[in-house]
């Protein structure tokens, strides 16, 4: 079969995209901007990819068209498909009905941590000769790919409850059907598709609902918006970290802790990541691999052999005792346990925290009130202002206790960062997206910078 994938190259479609190739389709697809790492990954793979969604790219017709969620009425090849009936469907629900069907389903849900987790879980089950399929947002470092089939029931899926296409606006997760649920935190977020938490919660009941009896949720005790949702109805066995699952002796930066399941100790984690927010990552993964039928020790001792994904803290250069990192966080709870996990590593030295705040969400002022409180133990902030936003962060200015400085031009932000710069500080840079190629751009000023001062 030929499926053509309109948006080929966001993780989730690329994701699709390495699995239907392993399967033996032949698969094309397009994207505004056809950009590495995920093109890259695709064009090894023998995909043919086309720049833009100009309808030449449908001279061959496929059998099917694959559209992701970023497209909508008046994109040139959706209106081509529409008007010449051509077959299509959803991402999520090509997935469902032609992978997910037939495998034991280990979904990771909520709003932080879906990638990390799920990396950690598809390790912790290979690490256990499982063998797993897994998709992935992002690049998880102990594997090759990103996504790809696997030849054992398992499959480990990284749930978004993002919407699922232009057609279909239910949550993508509730294609998935788990039976292994990890609900690993919810807050407020994806405001351009839902209008108040409660419409959230509504979708993680539709997820919850399709658990069946033999599977198991796994939750944060104290999380009351989850809490919530599992009032609503639950007909699953349930597990709890802060209940069952315990963190006891942890280190402050995170890098050591012991694991307790109901009163009897697991074992040590010894690994490379930091901050609370990996530690609670770590003990989901642990239990739900549990469910799977892994040995809590074996888990243990694969996260020692664990490599965070890229940008979750990622260290992309070392110039003159200089460290500069990059990292997804782009929600005030994510950055707060970025710069916190940082703070616990780097003790006293300099914290530069470089925001660009471009979400949907973000750029709506969703979040303008709880922003400044979310970098308060960095030493200094360097924002960098969108285009398009709803709102002044002008204020943000004045509700930081943090120096904290606004541009609206890149150049004269790197310059900024640069000047500012000083041997033994760490410039921790926060988007989800490219940031305009920020870290190249710091890489050269810094090693010009050091040069110079020889």
């Amino acid at each position: 079969m030929h499926l053509h994938i309109l948006g080929i190259c966001g993780t989730f479609m690329g994701g699709i995209a390495a699995i239907a190739k392993a399967m033996g389709h032949k698969v094309t697809g397009s994207d505004s901007n056809v950009y590495p790492p995920m093109s890259t990954q695709l064009e090894s793979l023998g995909i043919e990819l086309f720049e833009g969604y100009d309808p030449i790219q449908f001279s061959t017709e496929p059998d099917i068209v694959v559209i992701g969620n970023a497209l909508s009425r008046g994109n040139q090849a959706v209106e081509y498909v529409l008007d010449r009936n051509l077959p299509y469907i959803s991402g999520p629900q090509w997935l469902l009905e032609n992978v997910l069907k037939d495998k034991w389903v280990v979904a990771v849900s909520g709003t932080h941590g879906k990638t990390s987790t799920s990396s950690m879980l598809a390790w912790i089950l290979e690490y256990a000769e499982l063998n797993p399929g897994f998709l992935i947002g992002g690049i998880p470092q102990n594997f090759d790919v990103s996504a790809r089939v696997g030849d054992s029931p398992f499959f480990v899926i990284e749930a978004d409850e993002y919407d699922s296409a232009f057609f279909d606006k239910r949550s993508k997760f509730v294609h998935y059907r788990p039976r292994t649920l990890i609900l690993n935190n919810l807050e407020f977020d994806h405001a351009d598709i839902f209008d108040s938490l409660a419409d959230i919660q509504k979708q993680f009941h539709h997820l919850l609902r399709m658990v069946p009896n033999n599977g198991l949720v796994l939750h944060p005790k104290e999380d009351k918006n989850l809490t919530r949702v599992l009032d609503m109805g639950c007909w699953t066995p349930v597990q709890s970290a802060g209940g069952d699952w315990q963190v006891i002796n942890s280190n402050l930066d995170g890098s050591q802790f012991d694991v307790s399941f109901k009163g009897e100790n697991c074992g040590t984690v010894n690994w490379n990541l930091l901050g609370e927010h990996n530690v609670n990552n770590a003990l989901m993964a642990i239990a739900a691999a549990k469910h799977c039928g892994v040995k809590s020790d074996v888990a243990i001792e694969a996260l020692s052999k664990f490599v965070n994904v890229k940008r979750r803290m990622e260290v992309k250069a070392k110039i003159n005792d200089v460290t500069l990192y990059d990292d997804f966080a782009h929600h005030p709870t994510a950055i707060e346990t970025t710069v916190k996990g940082l703070r616990a590593k780097v003790g006293q030295s300099r914290i530069l925290a470089v925001l660009e705040p471009r979400s949907n969400t973000m750029k709506m002022g969703i979040h303008k009130d709880t922003l400044a409180n979310s970098w308060l133990q960095a030493d200094q902030v360097f924002i960098f202002e969108p285009t398009n936003l709803t709102w002044s962060m002008e204020d943000l200015l004045a509700q930081s206790e943090v120096t904290s400085l606004l541009y609206t031009d890149l150049d004269n932000l790197v310059k900024s960062i640069v000047a500012c710069a000083q041997p033994g500080d760490h410039i921790l840079v926060m988007s989800n997206g490219s940031f305009g190629g920020i870290h190249d751009l710091l890489s050269k000023a810094l090693i010009t910078k050091f040069q110079l001062n020889k």
